[in-house]
């Protein structure tokens, strides 16, 4: 068994919060997280990650600059994929984990400079599902990695998110053209596109595939796109 460093522990209303590192046997420093005794996520691991922004730039036409909302902060590769778009001008990420934020204002995390050293960056504590519907002024992209699915959550509040009432709120969030882009650990479900579509257009599924060390074979996570129409 890999000998782990944890670097963070905090008791939090979902179970016990861990940041820990461990170094592999080809030397690579590996940074994990996990919640109440389960795996979330590794810095091994960000294909899908990455992936949930630059499919929803593709969608953005124009130079810019555009507003981004992320929700979910994590290991930060969804945030930084978006900040190495020069055409993006601004990113706020709403992340409910105080302790989450403070790993990267701590400089814990490999990211945390990439993040905390680019102005167009914020980290904002917060519930992103109250941000995402909420009448404030709309943006260009509002992309979620949050819950493993619409049908697997972190925490049963954020269940009237999925519904037809919250996209319709979500939508009014989004600048006309503005996009969508939802991240799940399962494979396309089509009742997740039809939901989308009660608010939204251009709805789809892609599914991101890629080599994941930590089940020793091929994984596949899924991206739901969605747009308002211009």
């Amino acid at each position: 068994m890999p000998a782990y460093e944890e670097l963070d522990v905090r008791d939090t209303a979902q179970g016990e919060l861990i940041l820990r590192r461990r170094t592999t046997p080809d030397g690579e420093t590996v940074h994990e997280v996990t919640l109440d005794g389960h795996f979330l996520m590794s810095s091994l691991v960000h294909a899908s990650e990455r992936a949930l922004s630059t499919l929803a730039l593709e969608r953005l036409a124009g130079d810019g600059p555009f507003d981004t909302i992320v929700g979910g902060l994590g290991l930060g590769y969804t945030a930084a994929e978006l900040l190495a778009d020069p055409r993006v001008g601004r990113v706020d990420v709403i992340e409910r984990q105080g302790a989450v934020i403070d790993w990267f204002v701590r400089g814990l995390v490999p990211l945390a400079a990439t993040l905390t050293g680019d102005r167009r960056c914020r980290l904002v504590e917060d519930d992103f599902f109250a941000v995402a519907t909420s009448d404030a002024p709309p943006v260009d992209a509002i992309v979620v990695d949050i819950d493993h699915s619409p049908r697997a959550l972190l925490a049963p509040e954020h269940a009237a998110f999925y519904t037809a009432d919250g996209i319709r709120r979500l939508r009014a969030r989004l600048r006309p053209g503005g996009v969508f882009a939802l991240w799940s650990a399962d494979r396309p479900d089509d009742a997740v596109v039809a939901l989308l579509g009660e608010g939204l257009e251009r709805v789809e599924a892609r599914e991101v595939a890629f080599p994941n060390p930590h089940i020793g074979e091929e994984d596949v996570n899924t991206i739901y796109l969605a747009s308002r129409a211009e």
